[in-house]
């Protein structure tokens, strides 16, 4: 008799044990389906928009793509309501500066900096205020509008959100959802 509660406890000491392990298997091989924190870390990047200078493409980088940031002088918001006034009868203005990204007080153009025609990466020339890519000659304006084919559609704008003077890329705030229902970017 003693012998059959002996082997009774030692059968449950075992499932207990391999009752543990399995759980703990369980566990580990789902954390190898999350993400790596550098990965996570890759989703977001938030952007202090007071540090950038009028004209001057700087470059930033998100999800492993080239980033252009451009803060647009007045000189620049000057000419796109001039060549808005010849398109369409209306000043940018009127036509809420459609491409820009407003915080604060100035107008930035935050687009991912690959060309929509073969993804070359475009070159910004400060003296003509344009892109050139060197690829296939396309061109566009500062404010990423194709001004010279064969690049389909103009510089695409990424995911992003405004935080008081920071913008998150990678996160849709509204302004983002407002720009994609309306067909200013994908």
């Amino acid at each position: 008799m003693k012998e059959n509660s002996r082997r009774g406890f030692m059968g449950k000491a075992f499932g207990a044990v391999a009752g543990i392990g399995a759980v703990g298997s369980l566990v580990a091989m789902k954390e190898t389906w999350n993400p790596l924190p550098s990965v996570k870390a890759a989703g977001f990047t938030t952007l202090d928009m007071t540090i950038y200078k009028e004209n001057e493409l700087v470059v930033e980088k998100w999800r492993g793509k080239p980033i252009f940031i451009l803060k647009q002088s007045a000189e620049m918001l000057d000419t796109e309501d001039k060549n808005m006034s010849k398109i369409t009868g209306k000043t940018t203005a009127e036509m809420d500066k459609k491409r820009l990204i407003k915080i604060g007080d100035a107008h930035y153009l935050v687009c991912i900096g690959l060309c929509t025609h073969l993804g070359c990466i475009p070159g910004y020339r400060p003296e003509v205020k344009n892109f050139l890519c060197a690829c296939h000659g396309g061109m566009y304006d500062d404010t990423g509008m194709v001004t010279k084919s064969p690049p389909p559609r103009g510089l695409d704008i990424p995911p992003f959100k405004i935080d008081g003077m920071k913008l998150v890329l990678g996160e849709e705030g509204p302004e983002y959802k407002k720009m994609k229902e309306t067909g200013i970017t994908l």
